[in-house]
């Protein structure tokens, strides 16, 4: 039973921790100015080139958030680098 416990506890912990990463990437993916970023359309250019269907993309506290779909069907929300197009981290 203390097993059972101990396993339950955890996974609840994980998809907290999960969730709380999901709403953002909590820092900025880049310091370089505005002026200077890619448009939209060529940061998911990129992230298309690299086999994600691209389900939807924003920006957010300068860091791109695109939601994709992988090869393998998984959703995956990227932060790219809107002056260079480079994946930072996932979700």
């Amino acid at each position: 039973m203390r097993k059972i416990t101990i396993i339950a506890t955890a996974a609840a912990t994980l998809g907290l921790v999960a969730a709380a990463n999901a709403s953002s990437f909590g820092r900025p993916c880049t310091n370089t100015p505005e002026s200077q970023w890619l448009p939209m359309q060529a940061l998911q250019a990129k992230v298309e080139a690299l086999g994600y269907k691209v389900q939807k993309t924003k920006l957010k506290a300068a860091c791109g958030e695109i939601y994709t779909i992988d090869k393998s069907g998984n959703r995956v929300e990227l932060f790219v680098d809107p002056s260079s197009g480079e994946i930072v981290g996932q979700n």
